[in-house]
């Protein structure tokens, strides 16, 4: 049980969090802080939230546990508005979807103070955005993804895996790089190609023609191109190295196929399909267990 849950940035992730923490009862106070005064008003009306904070530091102070649901562009500002107050003692925790930026940041701003921070990424979301959306099961049979700095505490390891696993979610611990690689490959480029599918259909001169014919198969694949702009674009920035080199692989693959169709190599064509909807239909979502190193 813990006496209070800070929570820097109030929308789906951060308010979700809290209402989890909160079924659970495994928080007795929940303290929240966005930039936008609406935003933490709602949130404590919607209950999500008991108390909103004025800054950042004001909802660290008196906390023993705080999660940074902020931009990943905004997570070095974030530590440093509120580095003064991260003790030994408080779990500290981020949702951000890259981490080997979050890592680089607490290691120049923290300093010895990381020893209290937790990166973690939970493999949840919507397409929609904001505290309104906030849902206590968001996390509930969805992994988070843990990595820690090399002298991250022992004890907030455990205490993060604890708090993850008590609402729901199965933790897995990798590093920072590791995250980074395989997240570019299972989310990040398929986001990136998701924009440019849909864009591409969308601006031709008979586009809307086009997708007023469009089915449930082009529905499913072009949902995540309806996801946050801002969110995306921080994403796409910070681990562009790692999503360049799956985007490169990607675009061998397509010009193999690409290759077979203009040859008119019906049977070579037919062995990639082949090869892609067996791979597929053999694969399971969450199924082996990530390596800790590349």
């Amino acid at each position: 049980m813990f006496n209070q849950l800070g929570v820097i940035g109030v929308g789906l992730m951060g308010g979700s969090f809290a209402l989890a923490l909160k079924r659970a009862g495994l928080v007795k106070r929940v303290v929240g802080y966005s930039k936008s005064p609406s935003t933490t008003e709602r949130a404590r009306k919607m209950g999500v939230i008991d108390v909103a904070a004025e800054s950042a530091l004001l909802a660290v102070s008196g906390s023993d546990i705080v999660l940074m649901a902020v931009p990943v562009s905004a997570t070095e500002a974030t530590f440093k508005a509120i580095r003064h107050l991260v003790e030994p003692h408080v779990l500290f925790m981020d949702v951000g979807s890259t981490k080997r930026d979050v890592v680089d940041a607490a290691r120049r701003v923290l300093k010895e103070r990381a020893s209290a921070f937790v990166p973690a990424h939970p493999i949840a979301g919507k397409e929609v955005a904001g505290v309104a959306h906030a849902d206590a099961s968001l996390y509930t049979g969805r992994q988070v993804i843990i990595t820690p700095l090399p002298q991250t505490s022992p004890e907030l390891i455990q205490k993060a895996t604890d708090v993850w696993s008590a609402i729901g979610a199965q933790v897995l611990r990798m590093t920072a790089e590791n995250h980074d690689a395989a997240f570019a490959a299972v989310s990040h480029l398929p986001h990136m190609l998701a924009f440019a599918f849909f864009s591409s259909v969308a601006k031709q001169p008979a586009g809307k023609d086009f997708l007023s014919l469009a089915g449930p198969g082009f529905r499913d694949f072009t949902r995540i191109a309806a996801s946050d702009p801002e969110v995306w674009r921080d994403i796409l920035m910070s681990n562009r190295e790692e999503i360049l080199k799956q985007s490169m692989r990607f675009r061998h693959t397509l010009d193999a196929l690409e290759h077979v169709i203009k040859t008119g190599n019906a049977e070579a064509l037919e062995g990639l399909i082949r090869n892609a909807s067996e791979a597929r239909s053999s694969w399971q979502m969450g199924s082996g267990k990530p390596s800790s190193s590349r």
